[in-house]
């Protein structure tokens, strides 16, 4: 007697395409490799925004050299973030979701960046659904199936 895969057991690449947790997954994967490159990279020009101006003045007081100088540390770590999740999203949105985390705590201490620290943390609990979903949808070794939610 066979039986018929349900929608969860093992779908095909077509099926799983037009599956809506699997289109989120995507546009999160893609959202958190392309934002964190591109602003990591504009640490180092300032294109979009003066970004020593968010670093918080005390802990522009204890890291070495000057507020610009730290924002190239800041881009280092912010294009390395993108590149995590393009090919760990388990791994990279959890990254992401700690490096947002620390970015709020910054500017939670800079009066008048209250607005800022909270879209922060709506990003914030975007990358952990982006964590979330990629233990569903993480690539398997071809001709296994890949791993279940969990309840």
């Amino acid at each position: 007697m066979t039986t018929h895969p349900t929608r969860h057991d093992h779908p095909t690449r077509t099926a799983e395409r037009r599956d809506p947790a699997f289109q989120a997954f995507l546009l999160l994967r893609a959202a958190f490799t392309v934002a964190p490159i591109v602003f990591g990279l504009d640490k180092f020009f300032n294109l979009l925004t003066d970004w020593p101006g968010y670093l918080a003045p005390w802990i522009d007081s204890i890291v070495p050299g000057t507020a610009q100088q730290a924002m190239y540390a800041v881009g280092v770590v912010e294009i390395a973030a993108g590149i995590l999740v393009a090919v760990r999203p388990l791994i990279g949105g959890y990254v992401v979701a700690a490096w947002l985390a620390g970015i709020i705590v910054n500017l939670v201490l800079i009066p008048g960046f209250y607005d800022v620290a909270l879209r922060d943390f709506g990003l914030l609990l975007a990358a952990l659904a982006l964590a979330r979903l990629a233990v569903v949808f993480r690539q398997s070794a071809p001709g296994t199936a890949r791993p279940e939610a969990v309840s």
